[in-house]
């Protein structure tokens, strides 16, 4: 459920101060460790209020846990959250990327290069510059064994072990296309362990994040073994900060139909879609889907579509999209769904493969599912809603 934001000032800050307004920290090897001022993204003083880091919790099917709190800071939130220092390496490296992303985005010109990867989508200038830096921040991480991305969709070899190291694929600026009308944009990724990122599921995750670059720029991100999927807020000497966990998404009425053109010959998506409007669904689409996704997360409800029919095949790419936001929804306490399935248990057979998805409530996935397919693996008995 929301937590609301309990400032609090932690010790050791995880990442280097901005030294100029004006000019972005770069991404390097190393991570300053030096006290930072507690302050709000306007400046000003925030209350130090003193937590203990060694409260635990005990959830369903884990052992005791050391509880992160509110407040706290990257860095002191991965160290409760994991033992693995490779792991937390890697997030922090990470962090430091999308910190120079969010900057580049608000002072970035839009014009296209006129190149195209090899999966035939045009590059902005600003797509190629967020997939350098995050290729770099997992080089100096040290613990990346291959990554890929959608701009660079072949195996790059990052140097780091196979034994004890990850592999991770990414996104490096979903919504690419909507940076010059300023709506929100994002960065997504997941992280593998050792040195596969095919044959291999979205379960198999150890962590997935997403970066929101919009108004405030947010750090969303969910370990495999930790309970909830946590916010950082960056703030303004560039510090992140945790402030919200979600673990429950609940039922309520905001829909974003993405793909609304199959509705066109998808009768089972358009008897859906004409649900939410009969029903007086709230429409929050930006077009954007970290933005879309993230909405479902911060609101604590909500439903994304996005499916396909015989003319408007799919597009989200499982392995670099779908397989990460999957992971972020259901540590939030959602399910997700490709119609069948919960998206996490798609094997993903290549680097582009492209799948429909659901991401959501208990009961909006249900209903997409009986919808669409006329039963739901999730629920047995009447159907409800749309499919009645």
């Amino acid at each position: 459920m929301e937590t609301g934001i309990a400032a609090c000032y932690t010790r050791g800050a995880i990442l280097p101060s901005v030294s100029s307004k004006h000019s972005p920290p770069s991404i390097s090897p190393s991570f300053g460790f030096r006290n930072l001022k507690s302050t709000s993204l306007f400046g000003e003083s925030l209350r130090v209020t003193s937590k203990s880091t060694q409260r635990v919790s005990k959830t369903k099917g884990t052992s005791l846990i050391t509880k992160c709190e509110i407040g706290d800071s990257l860095e002191e939130f991965l160290t409760k959250a994991t033992p693995d220092k490779g792991l937390i390496s890697l997030l922090i490296s990470m962090g430091e990327a999308l910190r120079t992303i969010s900057f580049k985005v608000k002072t970035a010109s839009c014009g296209g290069t006129q190149c195209v990867n090899s999966f035939g989508d045009e590059q902005l200038a600003v797509d190629m510059l967020a997939n350098k830096l995050l290729f770099d921040a997992l080089k100096y991480s040290h613990v990346c064994k291959y990554a890929c991305s959608e701009e660079v969709p072949e195996l790059q070899d990052m140097g780091g072990p196979i034994e004890g190291g990850f592999s991770v694929a990414f996104d490096p600026l979903d919504g690419s296309s909507i940076v010059d009308t300023n709506f929100t944009v994002g960065t997504i990724f997941g992280v593998w362990p050792g040195d596969k990122l095919t044959a291999v599921t979205g379960r198999d995750q150890v962590a997935a994040a997403m970066g929101v670059l919009g108004p405030r720029t947010t750090y969303v991100l969910a370990l495999k073994d930790y309970p909830g999927t946590h916010e950082f807020l960056l703030l303004d000497e560039g510090k992140w900060q945790h402030v919200k966990e979600t673990t429950e998404i609940n039922e309520g009425k905001i829909f974003s139909p993405g793909n609304l053109r199959a509705t066109v010959d998808n009768p089972e998506y358009n008897k859906l879609v004409n649900y939410y409007v009969k029903e007086k669904y709230t429409l929050r689409y930006t077009g954007g889907m970290v933005p879309d996704v993230n909405q479902i997360i911060v609101k604590e409800k909500g439903i994304f579509t996005n499916v396909i029919s015989p003319t408007a095949k799919a597009k989200l790419r499982l392995l670099f999209e779908v397989a990460p936001l999957g992971l972020l929804i259901e540590k939030a306490g959602g399910y997700s769904s490709d119609g069948y399935q919960s998206v996490l248990d798609k094997v993903i057979t290549n680097i582009d493969e492209r799948t429909q998805v659901a991401y959501g409530s208990k009961n909006e996935i249900i209903r997409f599912e009986e919808t669409l397919y006329g039963k739901s693996r999730l629920k047995e008995g009447v159907p409800v809603g749309a499919s009645a």
